[in-house]
């Protein structure tokens, strides 16, 4: 007769709960982006902008939270990725299909699937170089091309100028195909961007720093979109001096390699980190 196995199913250990924190605002990014396809039915499209503004913000939080609770983790790392593949790499090109890119037909729907799989592909290196521990110390202040966030928020630019000006050239497929093509090449890019997650502020600019923040926050409040707009194009115009400071960064550290090696420059081993 044969024997019962003697191994026991190994049960869920209990986990206290600020450690579930961070999976949770993952999980409520998640639904805020799935949100934004309803509002995009409905034609509500402040709404649906608003809520994808509610998931990256969600999205930069959890993992800032999981390193200071101590709760970072593998299934976290996984969960935060798929949720921003769904939040950023599908349900934006979904609203700009809906909004403007149905009039392009066919040519419409592929530039949806480019987009997002120039998402995927974004994700996926990056969560291959979580575990590179030959970076130098200064990497961490690189991404590698447009991290999804910030690319989601440049492919719903022209959407948010619309609600500014209420002109229809940004509703234009042609001009929303132009940039929904030169974001996806940016993601999937090797250009060095500023991380701004290990920027330090000295003690004399504390207090002027908050003020700005309050000052920005009036904007969002006030002149939401047009606030989104400009920051979204001072992004654009950060781009460059991201490639110049690399490059200094490089010949400082002795390295003579080149703008081809940039994909060594996201920030190793921390779970849950925006991607």
């Amino acid at each position: 007769m044969a024997r019962a196995p003697t191994h026991r199913r190994r049960r869920l250990r209990a986990l206290p709960f600020n450690r579930m924190i961070p999976n949770i605002l993952t999980l409520l990014a998640l639904c805020a982006g799935l949100s934004a396809i309803r509002y995009g039915l409905t034609t509500e499209w402040e709404k649906a902008l608003l809520a994808i503004m509610a998931a990256a913000i969600l999205d930069g939080l959890d993992g800032r939270i999981a390193r200071i609770l101590k709760g970072t983790s593998k299934f976290g790392a996984e969960l935060d990725s798929l949720a921003d593949f769904v939040s950023f790499g599908v349900v934006p090109p979904i609203l700009l299909y809906l909004w403007a890119m149905q009039e392009a037909g066919r040519f419409g729907w592929i530039l949806v699937l480019l987009y997002s799989v120039c998402m995927v592909l974004r994700l996926a290196r990056f969560n291959t170089l979580l575990e590179d521990a030959d970076q130098p110390a200064w990497a961490a202040n690189f991404f590698t091309g447009v991290p999804a966030p910030m690319g989601a928020g440049l492919v719903l630019m022209p959407m948010a100028l619309w609600l500014v000006t209420d002109s229809e050239l940004f509703r234009n497929p042609y001009l929303v195909s132009i940039v929904m093509i030169g974001v996806a090449a940016l993601l999937v890019s090797r250009i060095p961007t500023f991380s701004f997650k290990k920027v330090k502020v000295p003690s004399r600019w504390v207090l002027p720093t908050m003020l700005t923040v309050g000052l920005y926050a009036a904007l969002l409040i006030n002149a939401p979109w047009a606030t989104v707009a400009a920051t979204l194009l001072l992004y654009l115009v950060s781009i460059p001096f991201g490639m110049r400071a690399y490059r200094r960064m490089l010949e400082r550290s002795g390295d003579d390699g080149g703008i081809e090696e940039v994909d060594e420059i996201e920030e190793p081993a921390e779970p849950t980190e925006d991607v």
